[in-house]
């Protein structure tokens, strides 16, 4: 589903990704873990589209469509989506409001029908249901307010909206207790399917312990330099990155 080859990329005029290549087939969840500055964020905005990061070389396909050629919208559209480490809140927008504003927005680029209210409404509280997320909250403005939890809570929900094809988690994880993180992995495990594919990003084990990734990536100078099954998510557990950062 995703293949990205030989990418380099760069902020502000400096490299970041320095020749990463990595593959992502349908049906599949892969972990990308790695140390802080490695480039794990960078390569999340370079796959959606951020402005700011410039790609210097390389490719990078969905279901072997350029994804560097499109606009972000376009990407979204193609069932990109990035789930965000910090969730940005709007004020003055309700939830319910700016769901419904994107996937409509999606549907229309896709040549499908619009949802109506009811329809909508219907979708929205079954998700709500699953995610144990209190309607209410979604009638108040995007985020603002929300706790760390609620805020990834939110994502995830989104997430059951859109029905992406390919999810990228940046941390999602982070800032959870135990019992927000059990409900994250729980939404995020309804969401496998042979037609999906999932990309998770993160520091730690522990999500991995509730979402079993198929494949673990190590990142580190900006290019994958260790991959394996899940066991090696557990030896850099125990083990740390300072063997891969040499070796990169």
């Amino acid at each position: 589903m995703l293949e990205v080859s030989n990418l380099h990329a760069a902020v502000d005029g400096q490299e970041i990704l320095k020749g990463l290549s990595l593959e992502v087939p349908a049906g599949e969840v892969h972990a990308l873990m790695g140390p802080n500055g490695a480039g794990k964020s960078t390569l999340s905005y370079v796959l959606t589209g951020r402005e700011g990061y410039d790609v210097t070389a390389g490719s990078a396909t969905l279901d072997g469509e350029d994804l560097l050629a499109l606009a972000p919208d376009e990407r979204a559209a193609r069932g990109v989506f990035l789930s965000f480490q910090y969730p940005l809140e709007i004020p003055g927008v309700p939830a319910l409001t700016f769901v419904r504003t994107a996937l409509n927005a999606q549907r229309r680029a896709r040549g499908e029908p619009e949802l109506s209210a009811p329809e909508f409404l219907k979708l929205a509280r079954g998700a709500a249901q699953a995610l144990k997320i209190d309607f209410e909250m979604l009638k108040r403005p995007l985020n603002v307010g929300f706790s760390g939890g609620e805020k990834k809570r939110m994502e995830i929900l989104q997430m059951a909206m859109l029905s992406p094809r390919f999810l990228i988690l940046d941390e999602t994880d982070s800032g959870l207790d135990i019992d927000a993180l059990k409900i994250v992995a729980e939404g995020v495990n309804a969401l496998r399917a042979p037609d999906r594919a999932m990309l998770i990003i993160t520091h730690y084990q522990r999500l991995l312990d509730y979402v079993r990734p198929d494949r673990v990536h190590v990142l580190s100078a900006g290019r994958i330099v260790a991959s394996g099954g899940p066991e090696l998510a557990h030896e850099l557990e125990r083990e740390g990155y300072d063997k891969y950062a040499r070796a990169a």
